[in-house]
């Protein structure tokens, strides 16, 4: 984490205009961010995609063309030029605010010319059983780059330099995961699918040592180019985990300096997530992807959901100091690859579960706080129309919260179904503490101590009017409205 009580934001979600404003967005609201409590902010991969300016951006095809060349049908992604990245990042960092680039090492898109090559078909749904003999195939998979001309990298991408395809222009209605002459899948990926090393496009090798050396290389650049202080990694399940920490310790060698890095391994089994933070010996934090499931699950339940056991099977509960918190991200917002909405309604107490904590590092997201609307079609091919509700107003109560109280030793009241809270009790530099209720059932109450007799509370999110006041020994009933969430601080 960048520092205490620190807060990340994911500043971008999956429906953004793709109108180039994002970059220019980020320089005008900096500065409010950082007043708000926002310390550090994930942005979206700021490189060419292979849909061009309006591609989300994880259709990697040139990790070096960050909105300078005219590549795809456009010299601009789908948040702005390169200038106006460099821009943004420098406005962030001047405002108080870390900035962690997006970086996707699994896979390129979007090749410019066909080879020709051997390979063997394998079942798209079992990675270790073969659907046909060894064949010649066409793939796409020659980079060129020619947009861009050999500035920054003079390396072309060939059939070699990854281990798979799903795409044969020779037998176009096959549906199979192609593994390429002389290949491998690796080893230390997720066992999904009995080894989910490739997910789409061109799958690197990451055994190659011309594929170690280019992205090595192409990590020193980034990080000269932008001077950011982090990255995020994408898709780190599909990828041999051992290689996340070797580039890490590259790029940190070369900027001379410690640089955060948290990686995405969307998978709902904490064991999994163990066994990654093992093999990279704990250098790379991961987004806590259980804690999302029952946060969506005890959404969709209602009363029903036992909030007491709403950390049982979670990374925070087991790794606190190398999970980063969530409620929502791109991947499970509605209509997304990943769906596994968050109900509106429990929204505000999800937040004030990885805001008002000790435990993670909190990534709140874009879509949440500032809301959304959009259009797609769903999984069934029909369209729809999406709001997201923005919690901003009490998101910013939460931030505050954060900042001013949230501090010293915490005392947990997990002791009910329906209704649970904790106390802060503060340090010496922040007295006063907080409170927190939440139910997700009828109106609660929690007999809690907080470390201050004779005191008087106030609820900041205004959910409840009248104060609490404490006993000779610290300890108050605190209280919060049905489905809802009060935080109580000192008057």
């Amino acid at each position: 984490m960048s520092n205490q009580n620190g807060v990340m934001m994911q500043y971008f979600h999956w429906y953004m205009p793709d109108d180039g404003s994002l970059w220019n967005q980020l320089a005008e609201k900096a500065e409010e961010l950082a007043k708000a409590g926002i310390t550090s902010l994930w942005l979206p991969p700021a490189y060419k995609g292979t849909a061009g300016g309006m591609d989300v951006g994880y259709g990697t095809y040139d990790l070096f063309d960050l909105g300078e060349f005219d590549q795809k049908g456009s010299i601009r992604t789908k948040y702005g030029t390169k200038d106006e990245y460099v821009r943004a990042i420098q406005a962030a960092q001047k405002a108080g605010i870390q900035i962690y680039a997006d970086v996707v090492f699994n896979h390129k898109m979007g090749a410019d010319q066909p080879e020709e090559v051997e390979a063997t078909p394998f079942n798209m749904e079992n990675r270790n059983e073969t659907v046909g003999e060894y064949q010649k195939i066409k793939a796409w998979t020659h980079f060129t780059f020619e947009g861009r001309k050999g500035k920054y990298s003079k390396m072309e991408w060939h059939w070699w330099h990854f281990d798979a395809i799903d795409y044969n222009a020779y037998n176009e209605g096959e549906n199979a995961i192609y593994l390429l002459k002389g290949k491998s899948f690796d080893n230390d990926v997720d066992l999904e699918k009995g080894n989910f090393d490739y997910l789409m496009g061109c799958d690197l090798d990451m055994q190659n040592s011309e594929v170690q050396g280019e992205l090595k290389y192409w990590g020193e650049w980034i990080y000269d180019t932008t001077n950011v202080d982090g990255f995020r990694f994408d898709a780190v399940k599909h990828v041999s985990a051992s290689f996340f920490p070797e580039w890490l310790e590259h790029v940190r060698h070369h900027a001379k300096r410690d640089l955060f890095a948290v990686g995405e391994y969307w998978s709902y089994e904490v064991e999994a997530l163990n066994n990654f933070i093992a093999v990279t010996e704990g250098k790379v934090d991961l987004f806590d992807a259980p804690l999302h499931l029952n946060f969506h699950l005890a959404s969709q339940s209602g009363e029903d959901y036992d909030l007491s056991k709403i950390f049982e099977n979670t990374l925070v509960k087991v790794q606190p100091t190398l999970a980063v918190t969530l409620v929502e991200n791109h991947d499970s917002q509605a209509l997304q690859s990943l769906e596994s909405i968050v109900e509106d309604w429990f929204k505000p107490l999800a937040y004030a579960l990885i805001l008002l904590r000790q435990e993670g590092y909190p990534c709140i997201f874009y879509a949440d706080y500032y809301g959304a609307h959009y259009k797609d079609k769903g999984k069934d091919g029909n369209e729809y129309e999406i709001w997201i509700q923005s919690h901003q107003w009490l998101l910013d109560k939460f931030l505050f919260a954060r900042q001013t109280y949230s501090y010293g030793e915490q005392i947990d009241y997990f002791d009910h179904p329906n209704t649970i809270g904790w106390t802060r009790l503060g340090d010496d530099e922040h007295s006063g503490g907080m409170a927190v209720v939440l139910s997700n059932s009828e109106g609660g109450h929690k007999w809690m101590h907080i470390g201050h007799p004779n005191s008087t509370y106030i609820d900041i999110t205004e959910h409840v009017d009248e104060p609490v006041t404490t006993n000779e020994e610290g300890w108050a009933e605190f209280r919060c409205n049905g489905g809802s969430v009060s935080v109580w601080i000192k008057k």
